[in-house]
C-alpha cells in the first residue's frame, strides 16, 4: 500500500472540497461530507485543517496560484502587448478562473474569518504574489506608466474582482426577481466584463 505524503493527502481533502462545491454551496458542506469523498475518516482531517473554512482556503490560494501561473506566462511569451491585446489575455485569464471569483465574492470573509493566522498568512502570500504579478506585467508592457498609476490600477481592479462573479452568474431566481421588480438586466460574460473594466483602468 502507497503511503501518501502529508501534500498529497491536503491535495486530496482540498480537491473533495472542490467536487462538493460544484453542486454545494458553501453553508451546506460539511467535514463529513468532504471526509466521504476521501480515503481517511473525519477525524484525520484535524491534522490538516481545522476547520472546513481552512481547507476553503487553501482551495482559494490553489486558484491564486493557478492564477498567478497564467500571469507569469503571459509576461515571459510576450515582448509587447497594445492595450487591447493586454486586457484580452488578463480578461482570458480571469474567465477560466470562475471558481476563484465565486469563492471571492461569496465566502471570503467567513473563510478568513475562521481560519488560525498561520493558514491566513500562506494565503495572503499567494494573493500578494498576484498582486506583483499583474504590476510587473503593467510595467513590462506600459512602459510610460507611473508607479501611482500602477498601484492605482491594481487597486482598482483587484477590488472590481469581489463583484465579476454575481454580476456574470445570476442564478434563474435572481434573474426572475429582477424582472419582477422591473430592473433592467444585461448579462456580461466574466470575460467581458473583465475585459471592459481593465480597457477602462488603462
Amino acid at each position: 500500500m502507497e503511503i501518501k505524503s502529508a501534500d498529497e493527502r491536503k491535495n486530496e481533502i482540498i480537491n473533495a472540497c472542490e467536487e462538493l462545491y460544484k453542486t454545494k454551496s458553501f453553508k451546506e458542506i460539511t467535514l463529513k461530507d468532504i471526509s466521504e469523498k476521501t480515503s481517511f475518516s473525519r477525524p484525520s482531517i484535524y491534522n490538516y485543517f481545522q476547520t472546513k473554512e481552512e481547507i476553503f482556503l487553501s482551495l482559494l490560494k490553489r486558484e491564486y496560484e493557478r492564477w498567478i501561473k497564467d500571469l507569469e506566462d503571459i509576461y515571459t511569451k510576450n515582448n509587447k502587448l497594445k492595450k487591447e491585446e493586454f486586457a484580452k489575455q488578463i480578461a482570458k485569464t480571469i474567465e477560466k478562473r470562475e471558481q476563484l471569483l465565486k469563492l471571492l465574492s461569496m465566502n471570503l470573509y467567513d473563510m478568513e474569518e475562521n481560519s488560525r493566522i498561520e493558514q491566513l498568512v500562506d494565503f495572503k502570500k499567494s494573493y500578494g504574489e498576484s498582486l506583483k504579478s499583474i504590476k510587473k506585467c503593467l510595467g513590462k508592457f506600459f512602459k510610460k506608466m507611473k508607479e501611482e498609476e500602477k498601484e492605482r490600477f491594481i487597486f482598482s481592479f483587484f477590488p472590481l474582482m469581489y463583484g465579476i462573479y454575481p454580476y456574470t452568474c445570476a442564478t434563474d431566481k435572481q434573474k426572475e426577481a429582477m424582472k419582477n421588480a422591473q430592473v433592467p438586466f444585461k448579462f456580461f460574460s466574466i470575460y467581458e466584463m473583465a475585459y471592459e473594466s481593465i480597457i477602462k483602468l488603462l
